[in-house]
């Protein structure tokens, strides 16, 4: 059988599996095996992005998700790449932000590009990461290694125009 590793954001609130046997989140015969006997095995109620709810177990939902408020490297590029916008406690209130910047397909028509390939000439433009600054100006980004193994990236919730 094959592995998988994924990325989803959720949103969880902590509950026992006896509670959620009762809400019917967990199918009565699921909560009467004998594998799955306490009752009082901590855990969390999960809400999936398309409304489905399910429950796991707290070691099982800890070793799969991180809160977005103490995000690592890894995750916050996948964030990023799902099209949300993700920033570092440490750059200050949210005004500075990382975003995509999807790949597209358009013709030459004015400079600089008209200086390197002659107008009409089609340009695959690759997809990117662009950071906002403090400026309100927008530039790609590259990484430091700071960056990188930083672990106070968030999820940008307001996005001030």
């Amino acid at each position: 059988m094959k592995q998988y590793a994924g990325m989803e954001l959720v949103k969880a609130v902590p509950m026992s599996k006896d509670i959620a046997c009762r809400e019917g989140i967990i199918k009565l015969d699921e909560c009467k095996k004998s594998s799955c006997t306490s009752t009082m095995t901590d855990g969390y109620k999960i809400v999936y992005s398309d409304g489905c709810t399910s429950w796991k177990p707290k070691d099982v939902f800890d070793d799969a998700y991180r809160p977005t408020g103490d995000m690592v490297f890894g995750f916050a590029i996948e964030l990023i790449k799902m099209g949300y916008k993700v920033t570092r406690r440490s750059w200050g209130n949210g005004e500075v932000f990382l975003f995509l910047v999807p790949g597209s397909t358009f013709k030459v028509n004015r400079p600089p590009l008209l200086g390197a390939y002659p107008e009409g000439t089609e340009i695959n433009y690759l997809a990117h990461i662009d950071i906002k600054t403090a400026d309100g100006e927008v530039m790609p980004w590259f990484p430091s290694q700071d960056d990188m193994l930083a672990e106070d990236y968030v999820r940008v919730e307001i996005i001030h125009k």
